[in-house]
């Protein structure tokens, strides 16, 4: 959700690829906005000393907002928003209405909140002196199609989460009672599951509603989590961007979903690096003084996408790769697996962006690995769907495998492979393009 780098300057800066110029804003309008209403402060000024507040119009309803923005606000003014439940959806209101609109990330803004006096009003002036200082970080706003993939991701997120708590619950209760399940049972399919635990101990009729209320929500939940999932593999086999980064080593459909999903416009990104850091794996520091500390990779970035990244790297450790056989040289020589699986992930992430940007080799042949991910994402799509779209498992391979085919690719001109064995290079850790084939 949040924009990979702060303001380029106080001057001048590019929310979703439109550029503003300061030197053009007249005045900055701080929105607090609320679900059933919102409160503007106008401020005139270039810095957060000089600002005066023009007018405050507080706690108008959020009905309104379209003839308050029109009557209240010229072309020329600059309104500036905390993100939040609808903040979203109040920027596109805005960006409809030929008005320029930033969402500034709410982490920061909540930092800056007085303790001991607030109210809409004082919100209102704060967010636009926040924006005024240049200290601010700018959320990015997805666009429509992005946003709607992230409500897909988010309701397949919960639902796997649900699956997962009534399972406990279910294994906690058959536990209480002293029945111990082989690892790994399936528990999703009612009818049988229901038989196995029948005969699994002598229950009382109470016991025995209690047991069908269980299975009765692990199904409904399994069932919307397979409802999502077969949604998420339709949309991947359908996009032809998506469906080029399951080339990847440990990358299938959800995966590739989530980086739609979540990175968006790829291009708003200008470096690996960036990207890198907006998933939050990038390792923390602090070289202050005379101290010097280097952490680990959580308490920043995307943890959804990173963790998913994390199940993929691990995915890549246990295979034959070339990637894997570096980050085993790593476990290795470092003697930490959760390092060597976060190094292996960093370096998938700038393989992701390189392919995104459509920087990589062209696809000529459909290998073993990529054809097995194929079949994968087919059975998620599920029996019925292809049914409803008219399509056969081997017709919607062929559209698959045209797509991955039919995608160009450019590569940097002024980069050459070096085909010499690596017997013969310098002795020098890999870079990634080098390790992927190209250079």
């Amino acid at each position: 959700m949040y924009s990979p780098d702060p303001f380029p300057s106080p001057c001048t800066f590019e929310p979703n690829n439109m550029n503003i110029d300061l030197n053009k804003v007249e005045r900055v309008i701080g929105l607090d906005v609320h679900p059933d209403s919102f409160t503007a402060a106008v401020l005139r000024g270039r810095t957060p000393a000089e600002a005066i507040v023009e007018k405050i119009y507080n706690k108008i309803p959020i009905g309104q907002l379209k003839a308050w923005v029109q009557k209240n606000t010229m072309a020329k003014d600059l309104l500036v928003l905390e993100a939040s439940g609808n903040s979203f959806e109040v920027a596109r209101r805005l960006a409809a209405l030929q008005r320029n609109g930033l969402v500034l990330e709410s982490c920061q803004m909540g930092k800056l909140k007085e303790a001991h006096a607030n109210n809409d009003k004082i919100s209102a002036v704060r967010i636009g002196k926040a924006f005024l200082a240049g200290t601010a970080k700018m959320v990015w706003i997805p666009d429509p199609q992005t946003q709607e993939r992230r409500d897909w991701f988010h309701a397949h997120r919960k639902a796997v989460k649900r699956t997962t708590q009534m399972r406990n619950r279910l294994l906690s209760y058959l536990s209480d009672n002293g029945v111990r399940l082989p690892p790994r049972t399936s528990l999703t399919h009612p009818t049988a599951t229901e038989e196995l635990l029948r005969k699994a101990h002598d229950w009382t009729p109470r016991q025995g509603q209690v047991l069908e209320g269980y299975l009765l929500e692990l199904g409904h939940a399994d069932a919307q989590r397979k409802h999502w999932r077969g949604l998420i593999a339709q949309e991947v086999a359908a996009d032809p961007l998506l469906l080029s980064i399951v080339r990847l080593c440990g990358v299938r459909d959800l995966v590739a979903f989530a980086i739609g999903a979540i990175v968006g416009d790829i291009k708003r990104f200008t470096e690996p690096k960036k990207l890198v850091n907006y998933v939050g794996l990038s390792p923390a520091f602090d070289d202050s003084g005379e101290g010097k500390w280097q952490g680990g990779i959580g308490g920043h970035g995307r943890s959804d996408l990173r963790a998913l990244l994390i199940q993929a790297a691990q995915s890549i450790l246990r295979s034959h790769h070339e990637l894997a056989q570096w980050g085993k040289k790593l476990l290795a020589r470092k003697g930490s697996l959760n390092l060597a699986v976060a190094a292996v992930a960093r370096k998938l992430t700038v393989a992701i962006w390189y392919l995104m940007m459509g920087r990589w080799s062209s696809l000529e042949e459909i290998d073993a690995r990529l054809s097995l991910k194929i079949g994968k994402i087919i059975s998620e799509v599920g029996p019925m769907v292809l049914k409803k779209l008219g399509k056969t498992r081997k017709d919607l391979r062929h559209q698959m495998e045209t797509s991955l085919k039919a995608r160009v690719y450019v590569l940097d001109p002024n980069k050459k492979f070096d085909p010499k064995p690596k017997a013969a290079q310098p002795q020098r850790p890999l870079t990634l393009r080098e390790e992927y084939g190209f250079a």
